[in-house]
């Protein structure tokens, strides 16, 4: 399936990319190498989305691949710009909000991924629910993350046990937000609809594939 010519909106997504390689080229010039070895991976980590979806027949929104890069250049300049320090705590909170809020819909994209090309059937509340869980379960990771990395090359990135459990309270807010909307978007005709332009942008379904659409809204009652 060939993806439709990308909105511009497509082009600031390349140009956080473009952000975060300087970020990375400035910070191996000044010898800070872990943070440019970070702000490379991030880099590469704004690059898998479409990396992912490229030999499948999906088209991620460019909004989703902006929202992934803004998330992980907030990262960045917490590091490098030293925002985590100067604008501490608020930076921080923030970073985990935007962070958390794009993977919970990465998380609800493969919910309904799994739905629409799958023999799995879900309802609303099993889909919120793993929003919820895969959500705080990146945060976990990302917490043990920051421990391995304190541990291992002497970083400070996390400053106790209060600040960890904080971060892990905004990312279960955002992952709340996502479901939130999950769940409204799910129980009204337009979630069909919205479910078609991750598996086809290009199909514009009629009255009678919102009949026939997997996920019936009976199961989720």
């Amino acid at each position: 399936m060939a993806c439709p010519d990308p909105s511009r909106g497509i082009y600031l997504t390349y140009f956080i990319q473009g952000l975060i390689l300087l970020s990375a080229a400035s910070s191996i010039t000044a010898g800070e190498y872990f943070l440019g070895l970070s702000a490379g991976v991030a880099f590469l980590l704004t690059m898998a989305p479409s990396l992912m979806t490229r030999n499948l027949r999906l088209c991620l929104p460019w909004e989703v691949n902006l929202l992934v890069a803004v998330a992980l250049y907030l990262h960045v300049m917490g590091h490098v710009g030293e925002y985590y320090v100067t604008l501490a705590p608020y930076y921080d909170k923030l970073t985990h909000l935007v962070s958390s809020v794009t993977v919970a819909l990465i998380a609800f994209f493969l919910a309904v991924l799994a739905e629409h090309q799958g023999d799995l059937r879900l309802t609303r509340t099993a889909i919120i629910v793993f929003i919820l869980v895969f959500t705080l379960a990146a945060g976990a990771v990302w917490e043990i993350y920051e421990f391995v990395a304190d541990q291992v090359f002497g970083t400070n990135l996390q400053h106790g046990n209060i600040d960890t459990m904080s971060d892990l309270i905004v990312d279960l807010a955002g992952a709340v937000i996502v479901a939130v909307l999950a769940a409204i978007a799910l129980a009204r005709t337009e979630g069909h609809q919205f479910i078609r332009l991750f598996a086809d942008p290009t199909h514009h379904p009629e009255p009678g594939d919102l009949v026939s659409d997997p996920i019936d809204l009976a199961r989720g009652r």
